[in-house]
C-alpha cells in the first residue's frame, strides 16, 4: 500500500545526513515540518505500508502531494531550522499553541537616557528588561509601588520627562513623590542609572545584599539618633520584605531555572511554565496546545522548548531548564540553549527534593488548566452547537443528536463488574439522569455491553415524554404538566467506550430489541477513533473538531461515573463482610479498616494484633479472625 503514494522518493534519493523535511499539499501549502538526525531513516517511517501508520499520520501523508528536505551541518542547526520554518509556515499538522491570555510584564526601558519602569503586554520594546509574566495586572502595579519606595526610579511618561528636562520644572509625578528620575530634579542622570541598576539586580535575584545594607544603615542612623533616616530605612526594609513575600522562596536562593509542568491527553495538552529566579517564582505562563498528529511525552517537550526559547534573548534563558521527561535529542537542545545563552545551560529532569515538589505543583496546575479548557469548550454554546452539527455530519445522522447516552464498563480483575450510563442533552451533562448497572454474571466487556444495553432498551417505549400518551392514540387524555424526566426517554445517539468489538455487541443488542432503531458509535481511547457498526474502518475526526471533544468528554464522564460506582460497591461489600460479625458495629468497622487499610490485611492479622485496637476485646478479636478465616 506504500506504493499508493505517488510522491514517494526513490530508494537512495533521501540522504542520511541530519536535516529538516517538509510535507506539502497539491497547492504548495506546508502541512508538516520535522527534523531528523538521519533523514532517510526518519522519512522511511512515513512511507511504510499505510495500514501500519497511525490514523492521523496516514491522513497527513495522504493529504500531502510532495515531500522535500534540507540537509544541515549538525543536529543543532536542524533544531533551529525546524523552529524557523514552523514559525514561518504554521503547518496545520504540527502542534499549535494558544496562550491562555496576553500576560502583563514589568519592563525597565534600559535603552532610554533615563530608564523608567512600566507595566506592559508588549514584549518587543527595544532594550527593555522584562520581569514576569504576572498572573494579574494589579500584582505588577503593587510590586512597582513597593519597589519605587526602595529604588526611586522614573515612572513618568516620555512626554513628561522631555518637558521637565526642557523647562527645568519637575514632572507632575515627581512633584507628588511618585517619580524618582532626573525629571524630578532630585538626582542626576548618572545617579539615576545607578539606582536603576540596583532595581534590576534586586528583581533579577532578590539580592539579599540590599536587605543587609539597609539594615546596617538603619542601625547606624538609630545609634546616631537620626530617627527620621532610621524610619526611612525601616520603611524601605518593609517594602523589600513585602516584595519577597509575594514570591515565596521555593528553591535555594542561588537557583535560576525554568520549570515546565505538562498535562496531556490524546487531543491537547496544557503547559505551566514556572519562571524561578533567585529561588523564587517570579512568573507563571500557561499555554494550551492542540495536537494534530500523535505526539506525546518526549516529543512534546521538544516542541515546547523550541517554542519557548526560539526567539528568547540570552537573559531569558536560565542556567537550568527542568522538564518532566528528557527529549530524545536532549544533548542537541542543551547545546542549542547554551549557544543562545552564551554560557552553560543545563536541561534536566527534576527527580527529587524541592525541585521535584515544584514540578508536581506545576504538573497539578497543568492538569487543572487542561480540565478547565475542556469544561469551557463543553459549556460554550457556539462550540456545543458546532459539535452537535459536526457529529451529525460525520456520522450521517438525519438530525443533530440533542440527547446522547454513553456507556462504559468497569471491573476489578474480572470481578465487581459494573456499567455506567451518562446522559448529555444539548451538549451538556444531565446528571439527574445518570444510571449505573451491576453485571453479576458476564464473560467479558462485549457481553457486559450487550447485557446493559438490552436492559436499557427494554425501558424505551413509544410514549411522548411530555404528555405520557401514546403516539396516535385517539382518546388520550390531555396532560398540561411536564412530567419528571424519565428513564424511558429515547436518545438520538448511543455511544460506547471501545472499538469495533464493543460497537458490534451494542449493535446486536439494538437488533435483538424490538424498540426503535437508534444511531450508534464507539470511541476507542488509544487512537480516538470513532467506530460505526458494520464498518471496516473507523471515522477519523480532526483533532481540533468540536465533535471529537464532545465524544471524548462523554467517554471520560462515563468512565469516571463507572469507577465511582465500582468503588462505592467495593466499599459497601467490605463493610457487609465485617457487619456479619456479632458485636461489631459501624464505628469499630471503620476503626479496623482505618488501622489495617483493607479487609485483606485484616484477614492476615492475628487475634492478638486485632485486640490491640481500643474497644476490641480478645473475644471480639477472635470472632473477627474466625469469621474472615472461614470466608
Amino acid at each position: 500500500m506504500a506504493d499508493a503514494l505517488p510522491y514517494k522518493p526513490k530508494p537512495g534519493e533521501i540522504p542520511t545526513e541530519p536535516g529538516v523535511y517538509r510535507f506539502r499539499d497539491a497547492q504548495g501549502r506546508v502541512l508538516y515540518v520535522g527534523k531528523a538526525k538521519n533523514l532517510r531513516a526518519r522519512l522511511s517511517n512515513y512511507f511504510a505500508p499505510l495500514q501500519t501508520l497511525h490514523e492521523r499520520t496516514r491522513r497527513m501523508v495522504l493529504t500531502a502531494a510532495s515531500v522535500e528536505w534540507t540537509v544541515v551541518d549538525s543536529d543543532v542547526d536542524a533544531l533551529q531550522l525546524e523552529y524557523t520554518w514552523i514559525q514561518e509556515f504554521s503547518p496545520p499538522f504540527n502542534v499549535r499553541y494558544k496562550d491562555d491570555k496576553s500576560y502583563p510584564y514589568m519592563a525597565i526601558t534600559l535603552g532610554d537616557e533615563a530608564p523608567r519602569v512600566i507595566v506592559t503586554r508588549n514584549r518587543r520594546i527595544r532594550g527593555a528588561k522584562y520581569f514576569g509574566p504576572y498572573p494579574k495586572i494589579w500584582a505588577v502595579h503593587d510590586t512597582i509601588d513597593l519597589m519605587i519606595k526602595v529604588f526611586p526610579i522614573r515612572t513618568c511618561s516620555d512626554a513628561s520627562y522631555k518637558k521637565a528636562m526642557a523647562t527645568g520644572r519637575p514632572c507632575f509625578p515627581g512633584q507628588i513623590g511618585r517619580c524618582g528620575g532626573p525629571c524630578s530634579m532630585t538626582v542626576t542622570v548618572e545617579e539615576h542609572r545607578a539606582i536603576v541598576d540596583d532595581f534590576v539586580a534586586f528583581m533579577s535575584g532578590g539580592d539579599r545584599r540590599f536587605t543587609r545594607e539597609l539594615t546596617k544603615r538603619m542601625r547606624e542612623a538609630s545609634a546616631a539618633m537620626d530617627y527620621e533616616s532610621a524610619a526611612l530605612y525601616r520603611d524601605r526594609l518593609q517594602s523589600i520584605d513585602a516584595v519577597l513575600q509575594r514570591s515565596a522562596l521555593v528553591l535555594s536562593d542561588d537557583t535560576d531555572a525554568d520549570l515546565f509542568g505538562i498535562a496531556e491527553d490524546e487531543l491537547s495538552a496544557a503547559v505551566q511554565h514556572f519562571i524561578v529566579r533567585g529561588g523564587r517564582v517570579r512568573g507563571v505562563r500557561a499555554t494550551t496546545i492542540d495536537k494534530e498528529l500523535d505526539i506525546a511525552g518526549a516529543d512534546l517537550v521538544d516542541q515546547v522548548l523550541q517554542r519557548t526559547y526560539g526567539d528568547a534573548s540570552a537573559d531569558d534563558i536560565p542556567r537550568q531548564v527542568l522538564v518532566p521527561v528528557l527529549p530524545d535529542d536532549a544533548g542537541d537542545i542543551e547545546q542549542w540553549l547554551t549557544e543562545r545563552r552564551g554560557r552553560r545551560a543545563a536541561l534536566q529532569v527534576a527527580q527529587r527534593g524541592q525541585k521535584a515538589e515544584l514540578m508536581k505543583t506545576a504538573t497539578r496546575n497543568a492538569e487543572q488548566a487542561l480540565l478547565l479548557q475542556k469544561m469551557r469548550r463543553t459549556t460554550d454554546y457556539t462550540a456545543r452547537t458546532r459539535a452537535l452539527t459536526d457529529l451529525q455530519e460525520a456520522l450521517g445522522l438525519e438530525e443533530a443528536p440533542l440527547r446522547i447516552e454513553c456507556y462504559d464498563v468497569s471491573h476489578l480483575g474480572g470481578t465487581n463488574v459494573v456499567a455506567s450510563m451518562v446522559v448529555f442533552e444539548d451538549g451538556l451533562p444531565r446528571k439527574d439522569q445518570y444510571r449505573s448497572f451491576g453485571v453479576p454474571e458476564t464473560t467479558d466487556d462485549t457481553d457486559s455491553i450487550y447485557q446493559v444495553l438490552t436492559r436499557r432498551l427494554a425501558h424505551i417505549d413509544a410514549d411522548d415524554p411530555l404528555t405520557g400518551s401514546s403516539v396516535g392514540a385517539e382518546a388520550a387524555p390531555v396532560v398540561t404538566v411536564r412530567k419528571k424526566p424519565r428513564f424511558a426517554y429515547r436518545p438520538q445517539l448511543l455511544v460506547v467506550d471501545g472499538g469495533k468489538p464493543q460497537v458490534e455487541a451494542a449493535a446486536r443488542a439494538l437488533r435483538d430489541s424490538d424498540g426503535p432503531q437508534i444511531a450508534l458509535c464507539g470511541i476507542a481511547k488509544r487512537l480516538e477513533e470513532v467506530w460505526l457498526p458494520g464498518e471496516e474502518y473507523p471515522v477519523i475526526l480532526p483533532r481540533t473538531s468540536e465533535a471529537l471533544y464532545l465524544l471524548q468528554r462523554l467517554r471520560d464522564e462515563a468512565h469516571r461515573f463507572a469507577i465511582t460506582h465500582q468503588r462505592s460497591r467495593r466499599k459497601r461489600d467490605i463493610t457487609t463482610v465485617l457487619s456479619d460479625v456479632p458485636g461489631l458495629g459501624q464505628i469499630r468497622i471503620k476503626a479496623l479498616l482505618r488501622h489495617f487499610g483493607s479487609v485483606a490485611k485484616l484477614s492476615q492479622a492475628t487475634p492478638e494484633q486485632i485486640a490491640e485496637l481500643p474497644g476490641i476485646g480478645p473475644a471480639l478479636a477472635e470472632a473477627v479472625h474466625r469469621h474472615l478465616a472461614n470466608r
